[in-house]
């Protein structure tokens, strides 16, 4: 079988991952959020590599994909580089600025599950996107959060160039224009967020989740624990949930689900073997403390997808 070329885009960063063993709405008084002022006493903290296009492509590296990753770092990325490069993961594009630092984020998961997160985005500079000009018969391209002005600028690439791309807005769906919004998704092959960054996307395109469904090829809306929804030219497709062994830190599930789904459209699958394939990928992430701590194999996969949905996956 001809290998897949594929792209990923995002950032790459070192996460300090802390839990809080209580509710963050239980020290929040939503009448004084004007004169926030509130500190979060943690019981543990992991330093782990993470970042969008690290968390996507070292799942992809385990399903046996090897896709290119496009990003740019500091002068501290040596141990993160090494362990990409350990893992199979081409880094042969992403570059080094002397003069900066890693993108790094600080994230605090209480008790439900919900996540507080600060953010360091790293070097900001725009030009490295095109970088993406001198890439050749590229089979798909996924777009995931890092600095705004980058990823508008690999979607104006991918198409001028005839390039399918996935378009994942993200953490930065709060910062886009309605414009930038909807400039972007305009030649996405799919567009992909959870419930809470669809719904930001509606407000500031003023229009409704039935309108959006049928301007897009694809939209893919994830929920957590609920599962997934896939809409085909406005046609619903609900993907159920796998089920989780254990449940250690939800922190790059959604990633390890954009692997899974980038390896099931590049395998050919149909979009609701698809959604369970990405499914499948992403509770081993959950099922473990870290975004790139967990191990399966294809045969693990195939295993886990077959008892939880009663088929084969056909990868």
């Amino acid at each position: 079988m001809k290998e897949k070329k594929i792209l990923v885009s995002g950032s790459l960063a070192y996460d300090r991952i802390m839990d809080f063993p209580g509710r963050f709405k239980d020290h929040i008084l939503p009448d004084q959020i004007h004169i926030l002022n509130v500190c979060f006493s943690i019981d543990s903290l992991s330093e782990s590599y993470g970042g969008t296009a690290g968390n996507i492509a070292y799942n992809l590296s385990l399903l046996k994909e090897e896709p290119v990753v496009l990003g740019v770092v500091g002068d501290d990325f040596t141990d993160y580089k090494e362990n990409l490069i350990k893992n199979k993961i081409n880094i042969t594009l992403v570059k080094e600025f002397k003069d900066s630092k890693t993108a790094s984020a600080y994230i605090i998961t209480d008790k439900d599950d919900n996540q507080i997160t600060g953010f360091y985005p790293g070097p900001q500079n725009i030009k490295y996107a095109e970088i993406v000009n001198k890439q050749k018969k590229v089979d798909i391209a996924m777009i995931a959060p890092e600095n705004h002005q980058r990823m508008l600028c690999y979607a104006e690439i991918y198409k001028r160039n005839n390039i399918k791309y996935i378009f994942d807005p993200g953490q930065q769906t709060a910062g886009l224009t309605g414009a930038q919004i909807k400039k972007a998704i305009n030649g996405a092959e799919v567009l992909i967020g959870n419930d809470y960054e669809i719904k930001l996307i509606l407000n500031k395109l003023k229009i409704t989740l039935d309108k959006l469904s049928k301007s897009v090829k694809i939209l893919i809306i994830t929920k957590g624990s609920e599962g997934s929804e896939i809409y085909l030219e406005g046609k619903k497709i609900k993907i159920k949930p796998m089920k989780a062994k254990t449940i250690k830190d939800p922190t790059g599930a959604g990633d390890a689900y954009r692997a899974g789904l980038i390896k099931g459209i590049v395998s050919g699958l149909d979009l609701e073997s698809v959604g369970r394939l990405a499914s499948t990928v992403a509770v081993y992430a959950v099922e473990k403390y870290g975004t790139q701590k967990h191990k399966f194999s294809l045969k693990q996969v195939r295993e886990r997808y077959q008892k939880n949905y009663g088929e084969d996956v056909g990868i």
